[in-house]
């Protein structure tokens, strides 16, 4: 068991980043916002291809993906809806693809791991424990919904925990890491950071950890800047160089988490899964949008966004050649 004072990797000093290069991950359109939200979500896998490519262009290193069912909007977690994008994104820009493994809440694990598990990415997304899912305060802000699917599945949210237990993880771990495909370790809250220390004590992780802290969501740590401190403190302590941080900050946090974040030393991750806006009371009109606005805040610090390549040298990534698709 690790405690507070050693841990996988831990040494004297600490290294989240790559010197002054700073990887932005985009994550494309989630399964969290609702096709009522904003007519920017996209939502047919020419929309995410399109705007993947976009973020790549504008400075995104890793393009994290979801699929979505083409007429509704809902979350598609089969390899085939996966395969109407990837090859494109793939021959069209030279960025890291990251494949969900959370899918939607209401997905079994065997149905979240299956698309990684079938392309084999450099990168795919595993969450770090279970919490409370909460979506359902969103509702009264829309008076009338696009789809009939999207209401119920908003409000089911009081009553969800979004499973996550370590035989899920382990399943997970043991489904993909043989096929050289690592992790963006997704912390919702610092216990999730104690979990993702539990199985590198068994030596079921290898470091360099791409710890991906989120902030922001009902039911995990919240988006106070001594909350941003506090996760990365204990990843700190926990981890000592053998880590990469990134954050991503939920809603209006978005672009202020990322600042703290990246003058803190470490990546950040923005897209229209994680935020809708592009400044107070202004939809962002697309990925790349927000991305520009990251790649504002890393200059602005006098630090400059890594290539694809520099990120796969930081992250270990086994590059894009050796995927399967």
């Amino acid at each position: 068991m690790t405690d507070s004072s050693t841990g996988p990797g831990k040494t004297a000093q600490t290294k989240t980043t790559g010197g002054d290069a700073v990887v932005i991950t985009c994550a494309i359109t989630g399964a969290i916002h609702t096709p009522t939200m904003s007519p920017y979500l996209p939502i047919t896998a020419d929309e995410i291809a399109r705007e993947a490519i976009a973020a790549a262009e504008a400075g995104a290193a890793i393009l994290h993906l979801h699929a979505r069912d083409e007429v509704t909007g809902k979350p598609d977690q089969t390899p085939e809806a996966f395969a109407r994008f990837l090859p494109r994104i793939k021959q069209q820009t030279n960025a890291a693809i990251n494949i969900t493994t959370g899918g939607s809440p209401y997905m079994r694990v065997e149905e979240r791991v299956l698309p990684a598990a079938t392309f084999k990415p450099e990168v795919a997304s595993l969450n770090m424990g279970s919490i409370n899912f909460g979506l359902y305060h969103l509702v009264p802000k829309y008076e009338t919904f696009k789809f009939d699917w999207e209401k119920p599945h908003l409000e089911a949210t009081k009553d969800l925990v979004f499973r996550n237990s370590f035989k899920d993880i382990e399943y997970i771990l043991e489904t993909c890491y043989g096929n050289g495909t690592r992790f963006e370790f997704e912390c919702y809250d610092i216990a999730h950071l104690y979990n993702l220390a539990h199985f590198a004590d068994r030596g079921l992780v290898k470091a360099p950890f791409f710890v991906q802290s989120v902030f922001g969501l009902l039911g995990g740590i919240g988006p106070h800047p001594e909350d941003v401190a506090h996760m990365k403190r204990t990843a700190d302590r926990l981890f000592g160089d053998s880590y990469r941080w990134s954050v991503l900050g939920a809603g209006s946090a978005q672009l202020r988490i990322a600042a703290q974040a990246a003058a803190l030393g470490g990546n950040i991750r923005v897209g229209l899964e994680d935020s809708l806006w592009a400044g107070k009371g202004k939809l962002a009109t697309s990925n790349a949008e927000q991305v520009a606005l990251a790649r504002k805040i890393i200059e602005g610090l006098g630090k400059r966004v890594a290539t694809p390549d520099e990120a796969r040298e930081i992250l270990s990534l086994k590059g894009g050649d050796n995927v399967a698709f």
